[in-house]
């Protein structure tokens, strides 16, 4: 029932998109653990408030997990680190409840289920598909990363969110 409801809410997004603005731009990532086994998709959608993320991920322990906009389009295994730090074009300081501001790659926690899934859709308001410092398409790309452990949504740079468990490189 989870994956309808999932795949209902893409659906509607997707036609939800295409109605607002006829020249709807999409780009996907495929994620993989560190052993190189798919472990998840996402579908990143480009919309006047952002974009959203519909994220699908399985095979990964149950909680909370970190997500993330990385700032390079490079997901070597086995620990990740090729994806750089969090995308912060904007140079702000790391998580939602900082004062100071944010990173642009910031993203609220996923909760995976017992069953080691979640669907979720997630809307990242300060990137763009466009042109400029916060398009996604700078020159060396960038990724979508889920961490081992929740992300405090605070402290720098990263949140205390843990291992990197899933990296996707995001392409057109």
């Amino acid at each position: 029932m989870k994956y309808i409801t999932f795949f209902i809410g893409l659906l509607f997004l997707l036609t939800a998109a295409y109605v607002v603005n006829a020249e709807t731009k999409t780009a996907k990532a495929f994620l993989a653990n560190p052993k190189g086994e798919n472990v998840g998709v996402a579908t990143l959608i480009e919309g006047k408030d952002g974009v959203r993320i519909a994220l699908q991920v399985y095979n990964l322990s149950p909680g909370l997990h970190g997500f993330h906009i990385h700032a390079v389009g490079k997901c070597e295994p086995p620990d990740f680190k090729s994806a750089g730090g969090h995308f912060n074009p904007y140079e702000k300081h790391h998580g939602l409840k900082n004062p100071e501001g944010l990173h642009a790659g910031d993203m609220t926690n996923i909760l995976v289920e017992p069953d080691g899934t979640a669907s979720v859709v997630l809307l990242a308001p300060l990137v763009t598909f466009a042109a400029g410092k916060n398009s996604l398409f700078q020159p060396e790309g960038t990724a979508l990363v889920v961490h081992a452990g929740a992300d405090d949504q605070a402290s720098d740079p990263s949140g205390n969110s843990g291992d990197r468990i899933a990296c996707g490189v995001i392409t057109k």
